[in-house]
């Protein structure tokens, strides 16, 4: 059950006057944790108990992780590990580490949390790599188009040592930066209301001259021209009112996104075309890493690792029983409530799109970000590398049966 169920008879005024006494971080635990449908008294017993257990001993350090638009009512919407991950690492060192988890944007949101880290001010951030690119380009590294077959692909990359030196180290020596964990979906465009009344897209060509909102990628922008899609730059915070008011004809994101932002009033279809990385990724500021015993290092990585397996099972699930993203789709989700229909594309019409837009059918397109990216990695092919390194598991594999690895050890 969603922490947005647990809490579904708490006001946000009780939630915070709890969140007063006890923490946010404290409180979120406590709700992220619960079982079932909880009372004010219930929460703030359950707060309580959380924030006795968690300052039973003085840290020895305390950390700040700042985690965008998540809150305290979407945070097992889309199942990004943040708070799992938060909950295990306390666990795992005894209370030698402490996380302050601040969320709901109120230290950073999705485009700046990547500099709030880079900078200090967080230690640990949440965000989508594609919004974090205009700050970690490196990132981009990610968004080739159909580079990923599917979520198997992604998590089967997340898991691989290769990432280490095709994604993880690049992005640390030249960003400060390490990435933990991340889920996995893919992209597609979610169109507004103007969609509502016309028939459930089945084609690219049927998107072609619409206007659509672009993330902070780079590499993004190359496919969605590349297919007639208008990438047109809008926040994160204002891709809402941009829907709403019709300013733009649909958004380049994924499924659970439009479900946790509460998006969907103002979706009426969410076209699967799957063209690139949709990362939810948790990253931590790489000189903290460093400063820590070599014991806390290893706690880190290990509740990093539980954090990516459970994201693996947890997210699959979700994007089933709770945004809808399923043909048929199951009563009560998320999309079901919304009227939001799925748009599944057959595998001929993404083919289409991947042979109007990817470097494997249009390598002009992507000569100079390619060049650049794989200067960055130390002269490595980047996007033939790990083009390969997915397509060593069969095309068919479950997301969730992909093997989890620790993907730091050889």
């Amino acid at each position: 059950m969603s922490i947005q169920n647990r809490l579904k008879g708490i006001s946000r005024r009780d939630l915070f006057k709890v969140a007063g006494r006890y923490g946010m971080s404290s409180t979120l635990l406590a709700a992220g944790g619960a079982g079932g449908v909880m009372s004010l008294a219930n929460l703030a017993n359950a707060a309580e108990t959380t924030y006795d257990k968690r300052f039973t001993k003085e840290a020895k350090h305390t950390f700040k992780f700042g985690a965008s638009g998540f809150n305290a009512r979407n945070l097992l919407i889309e199942r990004a590990g943040a708070l799992e991950f938060c909950r295990d690492l306390e666990s795992r060192t005894d209370g030698e580490i402490r996380i302050e988890f601040i969320g709901d944007n109120q230290i950073c949101g999705q485009t700046s949390c990547v500099e709030k880290c880079q900078q200090g001010i967080v230690d640990f951030y949440a965000a989508s790599t594609q919004n974090s690119a205009g700050g970690a380009p490196y990132l981009n590294v990610l968004d080739y188009a159909y580079m990923f077959r599917n979520r198997a692909d992604q998590y089967h990359f997340l898991y691989s040592p290769a990432s280490q030196a095709l994604l993880r180290e690049p992005y640390e020596k030249r960003h400060g930066l390490k990435l933990l964990f991340s889920h996995a979906e893919l992209r597609g465009i979610q169109l507004g209301l103007a969609w509502e009344d016309k028939p459930t897209v089945t084609s690219v060509e049927q998107l072609a001259g619409t206007k659509n909102r672009v993330t902070g990628t780079q590499l993004g922008r190359i496919a969605m021209e590349a297919m007639n899609l208008n990438p047109v730059p809008v926040a994160w915070e204002e891709t809402l009112d941009g829907l709403k008011q019709g300013l733009i004809d649909g958004a380049e994101t994924w499924a659970s996104a439009v479900a946790y932002a509460n998006m969907s009033p103002v979706v009426s279809q969410s076209v699967h075309l799957n063209f690139f990385c949709g990362t939810e990724a948790t990253s931590m500021n790489a000189s903290v890493f460093d400063g820590l015993s070599g014991d806390l290092q290893d706690a880190v990585m290990e509740s990093s690792y539980w954090a990516q397996t459970h994201v693996q099972a947890a997210n699959e699930a979700a994007l089933v029983k709770t945004v809808g993203q399923s043909d048929p789709m199951l009563p009560g989700t998320i999309f079901a409530e919304n009227n939001v229909r799925n748009a599944f594309l057959s595998d001929e019409e993404i083919k289409k799109a991947e042979m109007m837009c990817s470097p494997e059918f249009q390598p002009q397109l992507w000569e100079q970000w390619r060049e650049r990216l794989n200067g960055w990695s130390g002269g490595r092919d980047t996007y033939q590398e790990i083009y390969d390194e997915v397509r060593t598991i069969d095309g068919d594999t479950k997301p969730e049966n992909v093997e989890p690895r620790r993907w730091w050890k050889s």
